[in-house]
């Protein structure tokens, strides 16, 4: 297996980070979370996991308080240059330093595989939100991903290492359920599919080490392992003059579900 590191370093990340964001609006993803709002009319909203705080940027406008909590204190300070407007602490999602119904909607975004307790971070949810209030969750679940993201078959353990870190969409259907959540229900928000042919792998933007934290948990040799196994692939194929893919195709679904009225 591969050499993986435990934690990802956000602070270390936080100046690059939007980069992501550019050219891929994941539209998608704010258009559910928009929906949430407007359907909820919710007022007070928190993102968990929120790091630059690129999706409260866009619901602040919306809310009357858009609060988000990170760890990285480096995210931190780049969602307070971004949006001065936004209320901000550093905590653990397992532990929110909240009072009991207080928010209107509170979700997190690719996040919750970050969290060192996922289902206690759940339960911390349900006890912060309002009668009526949404809790959701947005990310995706490796297994149905393992033929269709190039990232796994090319650098060693870090499907192995995802399973390990992503609960699935099912398991986090159940953490609601037991939480006493109704209308628990999943779907797809985003799809990515871009699959890529021969070497338009090597510009790929999430092909950079620190672009995902899937690359980003590796070390620097198991990295370049992965890049050498994407070259030696390719001169095969070329060399044989066939046409190789590597395929980029990966879905994120909503999980939510609300506190009965």
């Amino acid at each position: 297996m591969g050499d993986v590191a435990k934690r990802v370093d956000y602070d270390r990340l936080a100046p690059t980070y939007d980069a992501r964001y550019a050219g891929d609006q994941r539209s998608g993803t704010g258009a559910a979370l928009r929906a949430l709002v407007e359907a909820r009319q919710a007022r007070d909203v928190l993102e968990v996991g929120c790091g630059t705080g690129h999706w409260l940027g866009e619901l602040q406008p919306l809310v009357a308080r858009a609060c988000g909590l990170d760890l990285s204190s480096g995210m931190l300070r780049r969602a307070r240059d971004k949006v001065a407007s936004l209320s901000l602490v550093r905590g653990r999602a397992s532990e929110l330093p909240f009072a009991g119904v207080t928010f209107d909607l509170v979700y997190c975004v690719n996040a919750i595989h970050h969290f060192d307790g996922p289902r206690a971070f759940v339960h911390e949810a349900c006890r912060t939100l309002r009668r009526g209030g949404t809790l959701a969750v947005i990310g995706m679940d490796p297994r149905g991903q393992r033929d269709t993201w190039y990232v796994y078959d090319y650098f060693e353990g870090v499907y192995e290492t995802d399973l390990r870190r992503f609960p699935s969409w099912s398991t986090v259907m159940d953490w609601m359920t037991e939480e006493g959540l109704v209308d628990v229900g999943c779907r797809v928000v985003e799809r990515f599919t871009s699959d890529l042919v021969g070497r338009a792998v090597l510009s790929h933007p999430f092909l950079r080490k620190e672009s995902c934290s899937q690359l980003a948990l590796l070390s620097d040799e198991a990295y370049a392992m992965g890049l050498r196994r994407i070259k030696a692939a390719l001169a095969e194929a070329e060399a044989a003059g066939r046409e190789i893919v590597f395929p980029d195709d990966v879905s994120l679904a909503m999980i939510s579900g609300r506190v009965e009225e």
